[in-house]
């Protein structure tokens, strides 16, 4: 089971939450392999205690989303599924930022359709869009929440400039970037995070897979009888209490691994170890 919890103004999440980008197909793009196993993840997720499930409108597109739905809804009291809007796809791997107005309307119309919800727990601008003005995407989102469509409101992929600038217009609960042991470009922003109160969420929080390599998140795994991506989960834990990882899969086994990290608590050595 997952332990810890961290808040989101005013709601509590287990400190481990899902990544669902990964129950769509090849490049994130449309239906998945094997759409049960999709299901079956989603649903044992919920069973092992994840409280935070994470998606955006771009992931399939649509399908990531309509998967949720489908499998989730209507959703326990306690889950908070969030999403993002403001990325468009023109093929498999394809990211084109698209931050008008009128997008992030029509794709979160749309997410509150395929999650078969009244309003979005949490909404997230996917990234900013250098044609549009930061202040006239989230003016947006901001809108959206008060129509009620919307509860909170998150960023991704963002500056600390960015941010605040963000937060001049609205309470920001969350920023999503990339973030890994062997990626700490966002260091800045994870500490601004930190000391406003706001929930860091990493993306590609295990790099790919590359963690494994590393001999010194090798030898730790030996030592404990645990896998790298466990010992570079229980490391973003550690790292700071604002820390929310979402690793994603496919596969009810590596979830239910990656849930396991949650329990894996790291020596002051074994950080030292891994201090880079």
């Amino acid at each position: 089971m997952v332990s810890g919890t961290i808040g989101l103004d005013g709601r509590t999440v287990a400190r481990l939450g899902f990544g669902a980008m990964r129950i769509t197909g090849p490049g994130i793009w449309g239906e998945p392999r094997d759409p049960d196993e999709a299901r079956r993840v989603l649903r044992r997720a919920v069973e092992l205690g994840v409280t935070f499930v994470d998606t955006a409108h771009s992931y399939g597109p649509e399908v990531s989303e309509r998967l949720i739905g489908e499998t989730l809804s209507p959703f326990p009291d306690d889950l908070v599924v969030a999403t993002k809007a403001g990325l468009q796809r023109g093929g498999p791997s394809s990211w084109v930022p698209d931050g008008r107005p009128q997008t992030l309307r029509r794709d979160v119309e749309r997410s509150l359709e395929l999650l078969r919800t009244e309003r979005l727990d949490l909404l997230q601008l996917h990234a900013v869009d250098p044609r549009v003005p930061l202040e006239e995407s989230v003016g947006t989102l901001v809108e959206l929440r008060d129509e009620g469509k919307v509860d909170l409101i998150g960023l991704s992929n963002v500056s600390v400039d960015e941010l605040e600038r963000a937060r001049e217009l609205t309470p920001i609960v969350s920023v999503q970037n990339r973030y890994s042991l062997g990626d700490r470009s966002s260091e800045d922003v994870l500490r601004a995070s930190e000391r406003l109160g706001i929930a860091f969420i990493p993306w590609y929080p295990l790099g790919a897979g590359s963690v494994a390599d590393d001999s010194a998140v090798a030898q730790i795994a030996r030592n404990r009888g645990a896998t790298p991506f466990q010992v570079a989960l229980a490391w973003l834990l550690a790292r700071s209490p604002a820390m929310l990882p979402i690793p994603g899969t496919s596969s009810v086994a590596h979830l239910e691994e990656n849930v396991a990290a949650a329990g894996l608590e790291l020596s002051e050595d074994e950080l030292d170890a891994l201090a880079g």
